[in-house]
């Protein structure tokens, strides 16, 4: 397990370095100019050629990108455009709101989901697999802005039981913290929890099917340790699998979310700064996003081995 470990991560090199080129390409190619974004358009063209220079934005392509990577080798994601601020401290600030964020939708859609896909699996074309199915496609179909718009409505606006903007930090004042992240949280973890629910059903419906589960329950095993023992861990790949991908996407930050419920998030971060074309935070959030896929992917990798003994 450890070979496929240390594979895994040197695979990440070249993926890492594809990633640095593809953002740094396609972000100067897109129209826009940073300087024109920072300064009105009355400001004369001499300074803004002298602010180009001073941020090496007059250079080409090539050595710019060449000078940002060397950077980067030595640790240094660069400073932003719009503040003068180190990437790094930008972010620092930004990522504990989304960290927050992921760890609560995910709790929710775990919460939700195991019980409604194994009893649906279990209970197939009966009341429960019909109100699984149902969820399952209700969560997939309903588009994210406009699940969250409808709990606003309901929790924030007629019930007044929520906030419905804002964020607490929940390491300050956990139960205001844990308010402000719950729409956002109940929003991101409903659409998971279907993806999730689906997955896992049809996961554990492939696995009731093997010949190992009839040999369980010729045994004399009762049903719950059947699915407990012979079905659900042997079903879980799949699902790991999604949830590992899911996670990866909601550390990066649901950038829809954030700006609906306007959490000061990583997502919107990033949003705000290629609006700014702030050049060097794009890069460095899109570079640490790459990395949390990696890193989940990885996680993923071990956790194949400790479900499937034959992995390892």
């Amino acid at each position: 397990m450890a070979q496929v470990v240390l594979k895994r991560l040197l695979a990440t090199i070249p993926v890492l370095l594809l990633v640095t080129a593809g953002v740094f390409a396609l972000l100067h190619l897109t129209p826009g100019d940073p300087i024109d974004a920072m300064m009105a358009e009355s400001v004369d063209a001499t300074v803004k050629e002298s602010l180009r220079r001073e941020l090496g934005l007059d250079r080409p392509l090539p050595v710019q990108y060449a000078a940002w990577m060397a950077r980067l080798l030595r640790g240094d994601l660069g400073r932003s455009i719009r503040n003068g601020e180190p990437v790094v401290d930008n972010v620092g600030r930004r990522i504990r709101p989304s960290l927050q964020l992921a760890a609560m939708a995910m709790t929710v859609s775990l919460l939700i989901a195991f019980p409604l896909g194994i009893v649906s699996a279990v209970r197939r074309n009966r009341a429960p697999d019909r109100v699984g199915t149902t969820f399952a496609l209700f969560g997939i179909c309903m588009p994210n802005f406009l699940l969250a718009l409808l709990l606003i409505f309901l929790f924030g606006v007629t019930l007044r039981w929520l906030p419905i903007s804002g964020y607490t930090d929940p390491l300050e004042d956990l139960v205001d913290g844990l308010r402000s992240l719950a729409l956002p949280a109940i929003t991101l973890g409903l659409a998971l929890a279907a993806v999730v629910t689906r997955t896992l059903r049809s996961s554990m419906l492939e696995t009731l099917a093997e010949d190992y589960v009839r040999t369980a329950r010729a045994k004399g095993l009762s049903e719950a340790r059947v699915v407990r023992r012979h079905v659900l861990r042997n079903a879980l790949i799949p699902v790991v699998t999604v949830l590992g991908l899911q996670l990866g996407t909601l550390v990066g930050g649901a950038v829809i979310t954030e700006y609906v419920f306007a959490l000061p998030g990583v997502g919107r971060l990033v949003v705000d700064a290629v609006f700014a074309r702030d050049y060097p935070l794009v890069q460095g959030v899109v570079l640490l996003i790459a990395l949390a896929f990696i890193v989940c992917n990885l996680v993923v990798d071990v956790l194949y081995g400790w479900i499937d003994p034959r992995i390892r």
